[in-house]
């Protein structure tokens, strides 16, 4: 099994030593790269950059500069909106429902690394999945782990780190965050 295989299976993999992950990442980053680079006002090319960047879109999505992921492995739902300084490293399949709103500076992460200091040196990962249900709210400097499914709507409050599930209609803040309110 390539180490591409073992990522997208869930198992620990070498993200940092395989060859096929790293030009993965490079081809990703470079279109990243392109679309953080543009004119504001050049939205038309922003716009089909993003579509070879990400999975999947929506109709109606928009993604302020800079954005920055791994790999691309996203999928958008209708209606989706991403502030300044998104950040999602997805080696796992990040999933974002319809009408997603997510304020500046956010990231979602689906790697992880072991905690054996050696397996981790050896720079093993692996990766979980993370999903956003309908109707979320995502305050600023918020913080998503790996394995994480936020349900429909929901509102995230500022600076929180989503550690564990959140339910449908609910409110949640802190670290780690957890619900405060039922909607």
């Amino acid at each position: 099994m390539t180490e591409k295989e073992k990522m997208l299976a869930g198992e620990i993999y070498n993200a940092n030593y395989d060859q096929e992950l790293f030009e993965d990442r490079n081809r990703i980053k470079d279109l990243c790269y392109e679309h953080n680079m543009l004119r504001p006002s050049n939205i038309e090319e922003r716009q089909k950059l993003i579509k070879q960047i990400v999975k999947n879109t929506g109709e109606k999505f928009w993604f302020e500069q800079p954005f920055t992921c791994d790999y691309g492995n996203i999928e958008l739902g209708e209606n989706f909106y991403a502030n300044h300084n998104l950040i999602i490293l997805d080696p796992a399949l990040v999933k974002f429902g319809d009408n997603v709103f997510i304020a500046p500076n956010c990231g979602f992460y689906t790697a992880g690394h072991p905690i054996n200091k050696d397996e981790r040196n050896e720079g093993l990962e692996y990766a979980k999945p993370i999903t956003v249900g309908n109707d979320v709210w995502i305050g600023g400097n918020v913080v998503v782990l790996p394995g994480v499914t936020i349900g429909d709507n929901v509102v995230i409050g500022a600076g929180s780190v989503v550690n564990k599930d959140i339910p449908s209609n609910s409110v949640a803040v802190g670290n780690p965050c957890k619900v405060i309110k039922k909607i």
